[in-house]
């Protein structure tokens, strides 16, 4: 079990390292597939500084926690997640339903229940007396 966790913790940190690092190299390209318009250079700065920290943050701790296999480690990409799915579910009570909003929310989950799934099985095994 500890092996399969370990591989989709790598995966999904390979796939928010890409993601952080389109961010990072093309922030108009990558802000349009996520529904975003920069304004003028400072928008361009600002999606390619918040968005790169939260992808590329949470896939070094994801990375870290799985090459280590910490259980520790998974807690911040699982509280970062969590709080962008939070944000999402806000913004469904506030603004309605897009037609374009299951799909992120339906890979968060994903991403959070393999997250999940790593810590449980990284954790250190109980000592009993």
């Amino acid at each position: 079990m500890k092996t399969i966790a370990r591989g989709l913790v790598f995966v999904l940190s390979l796939f928010n390292l890409v993601i952080g690092l389109g961010f990072l190299l093309q922030p108009a390209k990558l802000a349009a597939a996520f529904y975003l318009s920069p304004v003028g250079s400072q928008g361009l700065a600002t999606i390619r500084a918040d968005f790169t920290g939260f992808f590329i943050g949470a896939s070094l701790f994801a990375l870290y926690g799985a090459w280590k296999m910490r259980a520790d480690a998974l807690l911040v990409p699982m509280v970062m997640i969590g709080l962008a799915l939070t944000g999402r579910f806000v913004s469904l009570a506030l603004d309605g339903m897009a037609p374009t909003a299951p799909a992120p929310m339906v890979i968060e989950v994903i991403m959070l229940t393999i997250l999940f799934v790593g810590y449980r099985a990284f954790q250190p095994a109980s000592k009993t007396a």
